[in-house]
């Protein structure tokens, strides 16, 4: 069987969207990450290791904002 270049790019594209149907749809059963929660997650981890270190308050400078 002898395929012209159009033919055989009409099934590559055929394909992939067969296999990108499948996934989306596989996909789709898995939940959705919650990037608020990550977020959270990750500011209490960052508290959390801050908060073992004793940092005076000579430490950092007093700053002003000036327009």
């Amino acid at each position: 069987m002898k395929l012209t270049r159009r033919e055989m790019v009409a099934s590559a594209v055929a394909s992939s969207a067969v296999a990108a149907k499948a996934m989306a749809q596989s996909g789709a059963l898995s939940a959705a990450p919650d990037f608020a929660k990550q977020a959270h997650d990750n500011m209490q981890r960052n508290a959390d290791t801050l908060a073992k270190f004793a940092i005076p308050i000579a430490t950092e400078p007093a700053f002003q904002f000036k327009a």
